[in-house]
């Protein structure tokens, strides 16, 4: 629980899950904060991962997400293609633009589910090695996207602080998504 996430309006599911997801998106761009693109680039864990990755990854996984849900066209060839490129960062890609690339992916996923007349409206997820498919709510969608962004931001922490120490509740109070608590008038 790096951040509180404010609570929803009675009844505002929606606004509930997408104010989870954001927090956990949050997650990942705090770890990259006041990193160097070098920096952001390492793989200093036995992962394959860099912060830079970590964060293509997940603006791409944002986008097929929405893509499917929305039910457009998928090619399980090509969706594996672009998921594998999402995990190299080429030296002309720095963070910035990875970061404004996220910011639209997310802002394309608020639109979409703001539109919807019910979270219980559904799409056809496709038949994947892992997974079967089949008929699924938007909100399991969402649930589901929730569920993988944490999964990097967790992987992101640990890359972080293995760069320069600095753990997930630093960069809270660092980047003031959060004041840092007196810790003095803890019961």
């Amino acid at each position: 629980m790096p951040v509180v996430v404010a609570t929803e309006a009675p009844g505002d599911e929606r606004g509930a899950l997408l104010a989870y997801l954001e927090a956990q998106r949050g997650g990942i761009r705090r770890a990259l904060h006041g990193l160097t693109d070098e920096q952001a680039r390492a793989k200093p864990t036995a992962s394959a991962f860099s912060l830079a990755g970590i964060l293509k990854h997940v603006a791409v996984g944002e986008r097929g997400a929405l893509r499917m849900m929305r039910g457009e066209p998928f090619d399980f060839q090509d969706q594996a293609g672009e998921w594998e490129d999402s995990l190299s960062v080429r030296e002309d890609e720095t963070v910035e633009p990875l970061l404004e690339s996220y910011a639209r992916a997310a802002r394309e996923t608020e639109e979409a589910v703001a539109a919807l007349p019910s979270l219980d409206e559904t799409f056809e997820a496709p038949r994947v090695p892992w997974d079967e498919g089949g008929r699924r709510s938007w909100r399991w969608g969402l649930l589901h996207l929730i569920e993988e962004t944490a999964r990097h931001a967790g992987h992101a922490d640990i890359i972080r602080e293995t760069i320069d120490g600095k753990g997930a509740f630093d960069l809270v109070f660092e980047t003031g998504a959060m004041p840092e608590p007196d810790w003095s008038s803890a019961g």
